[in-house]
């Protein structure tokens, strides 16, 4: 990583990971924003945060039941997909977190951003 600290957007689904990313990208001393994205109707609500990296992270439904949201709505995670696909298709690095662990996400983010 070049001296200047590196700043992160992070986008994506609700339960793909994006606070526990930042919690671990913070402690690598990158400084790291969650933008609830899935949350707004704003398609461009993560630009407004001028950051080297914007990280959009996926996760399918059944990951999001398993990860402690049993009944969350299929309608509603298709319309997150759908408020967040400006994030997607603009997004620097792009990881489907459905079958990654914690460890393994920080992992493949750290190693592209310090190249």
């Amino acid at each position: 990583m070049s001296d200047q600290a590196e700043t992160v957007v992070i986008v994506g689904p609700c339960a793909a990971g994006k606070t526990t990313l930042r919690q671990g990208l913070e402690t690598h001393g990158i400084q790291a924003r969650v933008i609830a994205q899935e949350h707004s109707g704003i398609r461009g609500l993560w630009r407004k945060h001028q950051a080297n990296y914007v990280i959009y992270l996926d996760v399918d439904l059944p990951a999001v039941h398993e990860r402690g949201r049993p009944t969350f709505p299929a309608w509603l995670h298709n319309q997150q997909q759908q408020r967040l696909q400006e994030a997607r298709a603009a997004a620097d690095i792009y990881l489907d977190t459905t079958k990654h662990s914690i460890n393994d996400v920080l992992r493949r983010v750290l190693s592209v951003i310090s190249n």
